[in-house]
């Protein structure tokens, strides 16, 4: 799959058009709708990620953090780097940039921001504002140490097969919750960030050239 192709799949999610309106945002009410009601009138709290694509020779990949165990919040789970829009950020896309050096030490100077996916509100009252970027090789990482236990690339291949994803269920305060999931080798991604993933998968498998596809 090429840079190119990449590019041209997101030529009308260009960032800074891509908010989805409050009324219709994805969420983790897309496979729970009971949940709507309860987060239609919570206050929600702007955030912003970044959606790596390594451009790797072999093929492109996507950069995931895991977080470390100790945190109060999502500890152990898989992540994109990213977090609050602070009031000293310009924009959503300042604060994702922004987090991910902090996070990472992934500097911006290797990014190139070419898309902007549908905000995604969580039920923990976040809505996301997730901006994809193309990551040039050559970059040094240097995780937060309190934060990011590990970082990881994932080839953006096995995203895009329908056959990775799978919809599991736990009991949640007594209800029943579905999720996505993208089980990858020890890993095990759910949650907002496979949410996002599929909604990147939507996004660039659509009329996938055979050409593109195969490379």
């Amino acid at each position: 799959m090429s840079r190119e192709w990449v590019v041209s799949r997101l030529k009308d999610h260009v960032p800074g058009r891509r908010a989805a309106p409050r009324e219709n945002p994805r969420g983790d009410d897309d496979l729970n709708p009971e949940m709507r009601a309860e987060m239609a009138d919570k206050p929600l709290k702007a955030a912003a990620v970044l959606v790596p694509l390594v451009d790797r020779p072999q093929g492109m990949t996507v950069l995931l953090t895991k977080r470390t165990d100790h945190l109060h919040d999502h500890a152990g789970q898989i992540s994109f780097p990213g977090g609050r829009i602070d009031a000293a950020d310009a924009d959503a896309i300042a604060a994702a940039l922004r987090e991910t050096e902090e996070e990472t030490g992934l500097t911006r100077d290797f990014i190139d921001l070419v898309g902007q996916l549908d905000t995604y509100v969580t039920r923990t009252g976040f809505e996301v504002t997730p901006l994809v970027g193309l990551v040039s090789p050559g970059f040094d990482l240097k995780p937060e140490a309190f934060e990011v236990a590990e970082i990881f690339e994932v080839p953006l291949a096995y995203f895009l097969d329908p056959q990775s994803r799978r919809t599991e269920s736990r009991i949640w305060q007594g209800r029943t919750r579905f999720f996505y999931v993208y089980p990858y080798q020890h890993y095990y991604i759910w949650g907002a960030t496979a949410g996002m993933l599929n909604n990147l998968a939507e996004v660039l498998a659509l009329t996938a050239p055979a050409a593109a596809a195969e490379s």
